[in-house]
C-alpha cells in the first residue's frame, strides 16, 4: 500500500510493510524520498516522524544536488566506456546494416546505420 504526503513542496512516497522499523530514503539523482513504515503505522505518525526528520531530508538532497555527474556519453570516436569495471575505447563504424555493438579486449565497436539526407 502505497501513499504520498506533502511537507511544503516536498513530496514523500510512503510505502507500509510488514517490518518492524521505519526506512526513511533519499534516492539519487532528483532526492526523491521515500518512508517505508510497518504496516500498523498510522499516516499522521508517518507524517510526524518525516517532519522531524526534514533538516536531514533537505540536508542529503543537497548533497545530491552538489554532487559531481558524469558527463552525457556522445558517441564518437575513441571515447571511452566503462564495461564490467574495464575501460574500452570505442570505434564508431557508419554502414549500411543492422546496428550492433561488439567487444574485443581493449575496443568497443559500433556499427551505427548510416543516415541518408
Amino acid at each position: 500500500m502505497t501513499e504520498t504526503i506533502h511537507i511544503g513542496d516536498l513530496s514523500i512516497q510512503v510505502t507500509k510493510k510488514d517490518i518492524k522499523h521505519v526506512h526513511l530514503s533519499v534516492h539519487p539523482p532528483d532526492g526523491r524520498v521515500t518512508l517505508v513504515a510497518p504496516t500498523a503505522t498510522r499516516l499522521e505518525v508517518a507524517l510526524a516522524y518525516a517532519i522531524s526528520r526534514l533538516s536531514w531530508i533537505r540536508q542529503q538532497q543537497r548533497k545530491l544536488k552538489n554532487q559531481a555527474r558524469e558527463t552525457p556519453r556522445q558517441f564518437i570516436e575513441r571515447e571511452s566506456h566503462y564495461f564490467w569495471g574495464r575501460r574500452y575505447l570505442m570505434t564508431v563504424l557508419h554502414r549500411d546494416a543492422k546496428p550492433c555493438v561488439t567487444l574485443d579486449h581493449k575496443r568497443i565497436t559500433l556499427i551505427w546505420l548510416k543516415v541518408v539526407k
